[in-house]
Order: structure tokens, then sequence, then C-alpha cells
């Protein structure tokens, strides 16, 4: 019955999208959308074209990962690839930092408050201070003034089947989204049936939202800060438990991963995880440490742990980074993103309010 309100729910969402762009079709000077077959290297893609196959999986968590160095978007459902578009990032003097994001707000016809009337369709808003995905125009080159432009077709069949919460990776280099099975994730001391019990309630939940005004839970998510030897859970943007980091074995270093909740296994016992991989930049190590033997180093307080399973839900994105969580890499309503620089540095305010 969970599986056909889903698809229901899909259905309506993509009516409503098509809706929204049978009255504002994309803005004349724009690239022109160009849907090219499943398979096409990423190397013979053009400005404008994109691959969208979502019957390869038709249902689950969603994590997008943009590719500086490819400009290309590529989108995930449930661990596997189910579209990919070209894209243009913010150009010299405005670059779209690296780091993890999720969406915190989205909305079909947004328009520009610093550029009066402009207007940035599907917007998916990742920071409070201006760095969105949305459809716009693509030179083939980085362009924007930090916001990743997508084509418009893309953005719009995008929009439809993100939800508040999706993890977006901006990224330099990452691997390629796997899956990994973990019995007790940040669950010090527990029992195997304590476990259970944890596993069967985050299954019980459905992923966040795709609108604030449709109700159920509100995305959480995880942050295990390595130096700072720190966890912190977040709900809504707003932090409600932050606790100390374990760190088991020898060496401190372990790089920067984005895990995605999937759910749970066949025999309800373990949580499934998509996890991703992901270097700032070229010159940071790419094998430090596997995802996999990553979580299985760290855990926390009693305390942190039980508020981070009472969150836990399909869609729940935890990082674990070697970066700093610290208040510098939040933005203004509280989330906390791991960047490149400085977000106080960040020139682009195209969606200040």
């Amino acid at each position: 019955m969970k599986k056909r309100y889903r698809v229901e729910f899909d259905r309506r969402q993509f009516l409503f999208v098509g809706g929204a762009a049978s009255v504002a079709p994309f803005v004349v000077g724009w690239t022109k959308p160009n849907r090219v077959a499943v398979g096409t290297p990423n190397t013979l893609m053009k400005p404008g074209d994109y691959v969208w196959d979502p019957g390869r999986s038709p249902i689950g968590e969603v994590v997008i990962i943009v590719s500086i160095p490819e400009q290309i978007v590529h989108v995930y459902r449930g661990g596997i690839e189910i579209g990919k578009a070209t894209c243009s990032t913010g150009r010299k003097g405005h670059a779209t930092p690296t780091g993890v994001f999720v969406v915190l707000e989205k909305d079909i016809n947004h328009v520009s408050s610093l550029y009066k009337g402009a207007k940035i369709p599907f917007m998916e808003r990742l920071t409070w201070r201006g760095v969105a995905l949305h459809a716009g125009n693509l030179p083939g080159y980085p362009a924007s003034h930090g916001c990743i432009r997508m084509p418009y077709d893309f953005a719009q069949l995008l929009f439809g089947v993100s939800h508040l919460g999706v993890a977006v990776i901006v990224a330099n280099d990452y691997s390629q989204p796997a899956e990994v099975v973990h019995p007790t994730t940040f669950l010090p001391r527990a029992a195997a049936e304590e476990a259970s019990r944890v596993v069967a309630k985050a299954q019980s939940k459905s992923l966040p939202p795709k609108r604030r005004h449709l109700g159920r839970h509100r995305p959480a998510k995880v942050v295990a800060s390595i130096p700072e030897k720190s966890v912190t859970v977040l709900k809504d943007g707003k932090i409600v438990a932050k606790g100390p980091l374990y760190i088991k074995g020898p060496g401190s270093s372990v790089g920067s991963h984005v895990f995605v909740l999937k759910g749970a296994d066949r025999a309800g016992a373990a949580l499934r995880w998509t996890v991703t991989s992901f270097r700032h930049s070229a010159e940071e190590p790419s094998d430090l440490t596997s995802a996999d033997a990553v979580i299985a180093r760290l855990s926390t307080d009693d305390r942190t742990a039980k508020e981070l399973h009472r969150l836990m839900h399909p869609g729940l994105t935890m990082l674990i980074t070697d970066r700093t969580a610290a208040s510098s890499t939040r933005s203004e309503r509280g989330f906390i993103i791991a960047t490149h620089h400085d977000p106080e540095g960040w020139e682009t305010t195209v969606f200040e309010q």
C-alpha cells in the first residue's frame, strides 16, 4: 500500500510541475534543452544535453552530485543513476562552493529579488545565502553567480522527483554511490534487540515531503566532524543534539563521505545506506579510508545516539568529514554545511530575502 501511495504522489507532482511549465516556457536566449540517449558519454554531451530514465529506479531516496570539472549534474535514486545533464556552475570570483548541501526550499516560479524580474524557474535552494539548483543558460563553461544552472526540461524533471532534505554533493572528484549495510550506526553498548527496534522505527517512516505544505516529518541531518570529534544532529535546519564523536582504531583522517539512509535490509535487522565519497579539491588524498570501514569506527554517547535514532528516516543525510563544522560553515538559519571556503566570503546574494 505504501508503494502505491508513493506512485500516486509522484503523478500528482508531475502534473503540477507540468502545468507550471505550460505557462512558463524557458526564457528566450537560454540554451535549448536536448534529451539524448541513455549511455551517452559525458564527454560527448553538449550544452543543453540531458539524459532522463526514471524507470531504472522508480522509488527511493534521491542523491544529486554536481561535478565541477565535468560541468555535469548526476541524479541517483535508490543508488541508481536515473539522469544527468550539462550544467554551468559559478564563474571566477563567484565560485560555487564545494561541499555537502541539502534542498532547503523549492519554488517553481522563483523571481530574483536582487536582479529584479530575473526568472529563476524550478529553483531548489541549497543555502540561504544564494546558492541553488535551477534552470538557466548554459554557455558550456562556469558562468553563474554561484548557482548551478541546468537545462530547463531537466530542471523541471528533477524538481518533480526531489524532496526536501535531498543530499546535494558539489565536488571536484567523487565516487559512484555504493550500498553499505550496517546494524549499529552510532549505537553504543546497544543490545541486538535495541538495534532491531531502531531499524524497525526508521523503516516505518517515509521520505520527507516534496513541499513544506504537504506535512509529514521534517528532514533530518547528521554531521560527524573528525577534527572536532563531535556529532551534530539537525532537524529542519535546527540543531537538536550535539555530542562527542568516538573514533576506534589508529589514524584520524577518514576523508569525506555522505551516507543517505535507504531503509532496512530484507531481514529487518540492519540499516541500508547509499554512500558517496568526495573531495573538495584535486590535492586531497583520494583513498584515505573506505566508506564502509569508516562507519564501523565511529560512535557517540547514549543521549546523542537516542536523539539520532528518534529522527532516523529514509532519506536522512549523514556527513562524515575531516572538515570542521564550526559556525563559519553554517548558513544563516543554522544548517551546517562543509565548504572549501568561508561562506561569509560568498558574493552571491541572488536569493536574499
